[in-house]
């Protein structure tokens, strides 16, 4: 007789790597909230950079990320396209301290914050540029 219990293993390993897969794709890029509260805030110190007037866009990148170039000119464009708002660009890589404090667990990583700092939204992933325009709309507003 044959002995189902491979069969059965297989198919459970499938349907958990296919929920797993499917609750990735609904949340791979999307601008949630910062996570930490109020207490996660950027000083331009820690950045390497000056804070933009109304908003800052913070970008976690690697050298190997696929789609880190992409997101670098969604951001740029959208910085080029609203007054007052900037981007930074942080290597992952060199700078794993922030990467540490600020909880990056993949890249491109993105941060949106206010005038003061305050991480506003985040993302793991690529963002839409929807998303983006509406996070620096939240940001300025505060």
């Amino acid at each position: 007789m044959n002995d189902p219990t491979g069969l059965i293993v297989a198919a459970v390993v499938l349907a958990a790597a296919t929920v797993f897969g499917l609750v990735r794709a609904r949340r791979d890029g999307r601008l949630r909230d910062g996570g930490q509260g109020d207490a996660l805030r950027l000083s331009a110190d820690e950045l390497g950079a000056v804070l933009g007037e109304r908003a800052t866009l913070v970008q976690f990148s690697t050298a190997l990320c696929a789609t880190c170039p992409g997101t670098r000119r969604l951001l740029a464009d959208v910085a080029a396209r609203t007054p007052g708002v900037c981007l930074v660009e942080i290597d992952a890589e060199a700078r794993l301290d922030l990467v540490r404090r600020v909880e990056v667990m993949r890249t491109p990583t993105v941060l949106v914050l206010d005038r003061a700092g305050r991480v506003v939204r985040r993302s793991s992933g690529p963002p839409t540029r929807v998303d983006v325009a509406s996070a620096v709309e939240l940001a300025m507003a505060d």
